[in-house]
């Protein structure tokens, strides 16, 4: 995603020029107007001999020898790269210029969803409440406390939008108070490359403490006894690689190493059980994991291992009711299970079952209360929330009557309490925010989601349907459309997918998408294998050496739809970003005439190269997801095998909108540059191929709430325009 820039366009340009012409001149310079040229990048043959396999990339020179600078300073950018990628944003700027309109009425559209001034539900801690609101206007939240029970003696703990002052990018991706309240902790990042700073206020006196945390992923926590901060480092070359310590107010000399991960391979992280008895330690990658304890009570202590790392084996800890309460997928249980274990003896050979494995009912979290335990499961792509009382060992189930629809649990402060708070929605309902007394089972709604411009849930179509894959697999796709539309392949279709890493695409509200449904549109979500929506062997069966089930998948829910009258080939919009910009890259070298348009949103679309480069952050912690091209001959050429970038011949493509950011370390900017420059090289359908970066930020985009909406206007503009000119019907 990416903020446009302010560009004049080639037809002002003209305007102003033959304001010195005679009147006949001008007439005949406007009729003789040239459509925008595209850029042409140069081609520089780079060689590269691996495992036996040649393969040459002609556009290796757009990755800046220097990007991990350019990470934290995008000014450093060689200029032959800023020059290339300033002519892509003037190219969609003269491009896309018949849509600037539509892009700034989807603006308004959108920012009237939002309720400027909102605010959270306050969440209760000891004597104090704290929430976070916007003012109207604010691009940024205001961290703020109350006394119990409010609604008077607001106390202002951070201003982000005062923070964000004079930056051309400020997101603060993590906050917290300690325990005891004396301080408050923020982690910023400055530059959208995920390079934090974390800073410690003295809410007594206001000051925040001269020397932040450096090189940080954001990634904090505070010692329940509030002496220390603890903290992830974050190494030059992007991973989570370290945890360190130090005293609550202390500096840069305090700062001590707690653990350090040898393997290059694992994220890091740190946080503290729901009891706030031990602060935890979690190291692992895509398929394994290991957990590290350090007791509340003695925190300058050496954290011991829960279960030694055992490659396939996943675990994570609680603690409720005396013991450890772990969620695993030991002994083969794919959905997973749980475990309990003494807190003295907590390694495998001590787990009993608790919650046995239940295939299809995927336990995807836990949440511990003094005298409730608390646990979400997926379920054929919807979630339910059960919670078990610490006494009886009953179960009480949390589920919506609805066909698609999504409950979470939004955490709070305190340990020794009967109340719990959930959120629920669905394409159509806007979130509602529950507190529900799991004593009792009674709910008290305390708030719903205002949409100012207006909202009527019954004006919509929620529906899930289901497409048969190539094999047989039963892939769910979730419908938002205008009560009312004709399903005779009339009305323009988007299909938005993701399909890695075990994510899933829950069927929430969107402010956003109403924009294309209220015109008109249908937007259609596939839950494609690599996800998590059918349980965790849905995830196995879209990962590594089964990858293309991924994109099959997605052609089969286009096919199922369109059968059904829902949009039609040359109809259909395809949408997805980062590892869903790779499903959108596979999708178009398979079946380019499905689309009328592609977005690849942040695109991770170069996979060979970026899975045969240590030196990129999320390379060896990846191979277990993609598999290691550096080693293993079959993965090379399975991987070569779908690869976006590797696999663009000479076809006709319908029109591309690849988007980026300088700053990504997630995504480099070079793979949707190097990606549209192969897709221009060899399209034959004349259909435009678009690249827009922006230059201020990173993988999320812009980060003010206002600036991203634009964003998302391109795209959605796009989408229209790209169904309006019909490319795949030339």
């Amino acid at each position: 995603m990416n903020r446009r820039k302010m560009m004049t366009s080639a037809a002002a340009v003209i305007t102003s020029v033959s304001a010195f012409k005679p009147k006949a001149a001008v007439s005949e310079t406007r009729m003789t107007q040239s459509p925008p040229v595209p850029p042409v990048a140069r081609k520089i043959p780079k060689r590269t001999e691996q495992l036996g396999r040649v393969r040459v990339d002609d556009y290796a020179w757009m990755k800046d020898d220097n990007w991990q600078k350019v990470l934290r300073d995008p000014s450093l950018i060689k200029p032959e790269v800023k020059e290339h990628l300033s002519a892509e944003n003037a190219y969609v700027k003269a491009i896309l210029a018949s849509t600037e309109a539509l892009q700034a009425a989807m603006f308004e559209e959108m920012k009237g969803r939002i309720k400027e001034d909102d605010a959270s539900v306050p969440a209760p801690d000891g004597p104090w409440e704290y929430y976070s609101r916007f003012n109207i206007g604010g691009q940024h939240p205001i961290f703020c406390r109350r006394p119990r029970g409010g609604p008077d003696g607001e106390e202002i703990l951070l201003d982000c939008d005062a923070l964000a002052k004079g930056k051309a990018y400020s997101q603060v991706s993590a906050a917290d108070h300690s325990p005891d309240h004396q301080l408050f902790a923020y982690a910023e990042d400055a530059q959208g490359s995920e390079v934090h700073h974390i800073y410690v206020k003295d809410l007594a006196t206001g000051e925040v403490l001269k020397e932040p945390v450096e090189s940080s992923t954001g990634d904090f926590a505070w010692s329940p006894d509030s002496q220390w901060l603890f903290w992830t480092h974050r190494d030059d070359n992007g991973r989570s690689d370290k945890i360190y310590r130090r005293p609550a107010r202390g500096g840069l000399k305090d700062d001590l190493l707690v653990y350090d991960e040898p393997d290059d391979g694992f994220f890091v992280s740190v946080g503290a059980t729901g009891s706030d008895a031990f602060i935890v330690i979690s190291a692992g990658d895509h398929e394994t994991s290991e957990t590290l304890l350090i007791p509340a009570s003695d925190p300058t202590a050496e954290p011991k291992v829960v279960e030694p790392r055992t490659v396939g084996l996943r675990y994570s800890v609680e603690h409720w009711d005396g013991r450890f309460v772990i969620l695993t997928n030991a002994d083969d249980a794919i959905d997973f299970k749980l475990v309990e274990a003494p807190v003295a003896t907590p390694g495998r050979a001590h787990w009993k079952d608790f919650v046995p494995h239940k295939p299809g009912h995927f336990i995807t979290g836990l949440a511990a209360y003094k005298d409730h335990l608390v646990r979400i499961e997926r379920v054929n792509a919807n979630t339910r929330i059960v919670v078990t009382d610490r006494t009886s060992r009953a179960e009480k189930p949390i589920t919506i009557d609805e066909e698609a629809y999504v409950l979470s649990l939004e955490g709070g402060y305190e340990f020794d309490t009967p109340v719990m708070r959930y959120v629920y929605q669905s394409p159509t309902t806007p979130r509602q925010w529950f507190d529900y007394d799991m004593a009792t089972g009674q709910k008290a709604l305390r708030k719903t989601q205002e949409i100012p411009s207006g909202h009527d849930p019954a004006a919509y179509v929620t529906r899930r349907l289901y497409a048969k894959a190539p094999d047989g697999a039963e892939v769910p796709i979730t419908v938002l459309m205008k009560k009312g539309v004709a399903l005779d392949g009339a009305a323009p279709l988007l299909l938005y997918g993701y399909g890695s890493y075990g994510m899933s695409m829950d069927p929430s509200f969107s402010i956003r998408n109403l924009s294309l449904v209220d015109r008109g549109w249908i937007w259609a979500t596939a839950h494609v294998r690599g996800g998590s929506e059918k349980g965790y062997g849905w995830f196995l069966e879209g990962r590594k050496f089964k990858k293309t089930n991924t994109f099959t998948d997605f052609i089969a829910c286009a096919e199922h739809l369109h059968a059904a009258g829902y949009g039609a080939k040359g109809r259909t919009v395809a949408y997805g970003g980062s590892a869903g910009g790779m499903l959108m890259g596979a999708i178009t070298n398979l079946r380019p005439d499905l689309w009328a348009g592609i977005i690849g949103a942040v695109p991770f679309v170069d996979v060979l190269n970026t899975m045969s480069d240590t030196s990129l952050p999320l390379t060896p912690p990846e191979w277990p997801e993609w598999g290691n091209p550096l080693e293993d001959p079959e993965a090379y050429d399975y991987i070569a095998s779908y690869s976006p970038y590797d696999n663009v011949t000479a076809r006709a493509y319908p029109a591309v909108l690849a988007t980026g950011g300088l700053s990504d370390p997630r995504v480099t900017y070079w793979e949707p540059e190097k990606w549209t420059a192969r897709l221009r090289e060899h399209t034959t359908s004349g259909a435009p191929i678009l690249l827009k970066i922006n230059m201020e930020a990173g993988h999320g985009g812009a980060s003010g709430r206002f600036d991203f909406l634009k964003e998302i206007a391109l795209d959605y503009a796009f989408a229209v325009w790209a169904v309006d000119k019909g490319w795949t019907k030339a």
